[in-house]
């Protein structure tokens, strides 16, 4: 076993180990959820990965987003993602597209590759359309829900989509993909009340556009669903 993931063959086994080295994984959004699901799986050995997303570093990334740097300003977030994964494991193989992840491109990727698919995207066109594709394919797939406008990160749990509540997005989930005939989704989300983003811009409709954020908030959701891809990979 590589030397870099002993710490973690000594808690999961050999056997769990070479199943996440044969796993290839996609991540749709890296962005403040999405960031620290990547490398918390490719620190974890993860063998492959596709990350998606359209979006490039900016300034106003660098208070939540693992892949935000001064230096990284300007640059796709697949690439530096892709840059820091290949540091931590040089074997590890990436598939970048940067493109932003709709129903009018989804034929445009092939499900029947994953063995698990993460949803960290913002619209609710494109996380419908994921699970679909997911659900089209077999192959498992966990959301995040909303995580901008928290502040606790003890309020994150792990649920099916149709046992949650508070959340908004969620509650918009539910009712799309009940009208769709979906059974079952696992996701990721704070019960923690949103709280109302206080900005020094009089720009009320900009106020509503823009969520506040934390450090510690998509961070935690990012791990947790880490974890629980890992979980359901080694099962």
């Amino acid at each position: 076993m590589d030397e870099r993931f002993i710490r973690t063959q000594l808690l999961l086994g050999e056997d769990a180990m070479i199943k996440l080295k044969e796993s290839r994984i996609a991540i749709f959004g890296i962005g403040g959820v999405g960031s620290y699901v990547a490398e918390a799986l490719c620190r974890s050995s993860v063998g492959e990965f596709d990350f998606i997303d359209n979006d490039t570093v900016s300034l106003s990334n660098i208070n939540r987003q693992l892949i935000a740097l001064t230096s990284t300003v300007g640059m796709y977030k697949t690439e530096v993602m892709a840059q820091r994964a290949k540091e931590i494991n040089p074997d590890v193989k990436i598939n970048i597209y940067n493109k932003l992840f709709m129903p009018d491109n989804s034929k445009e990727f092939d499900f029947t590759q994953y063995d698990y698919v993460v949803d960290a995207i913002d619209t609710v066109s494109g996380k419908i359309e994921l699970v679909m594709k997911a659900q089209e394919s077999g192959v498992k797939i966990i959301s995040s829900m909303g995580a901008g406008n928290k502040l606790n990160p003890e309020m994150f749990e792990v649920a099916d989509i149709y046992k949650t509540s508070v959340c908004p997005l969620a509650r918009v989930m539910r009712t799309e993909l009940k009208k769709r005939g979906v059974k079952e989704l696992k996701v990721v989300y704070s019960k923690e009340p949103p709280i109302t983003p206080t900005l020094l811009s009089e720009d009320k409709d900009k106020r509503k556009k823009t969520p506040g954020s934390t450090a510690f908030t998509p961070s935690v959701a990012g791990l947790i669903i880490a974890s629980e891809v890992i979980k359901d990979l080694i099962k």
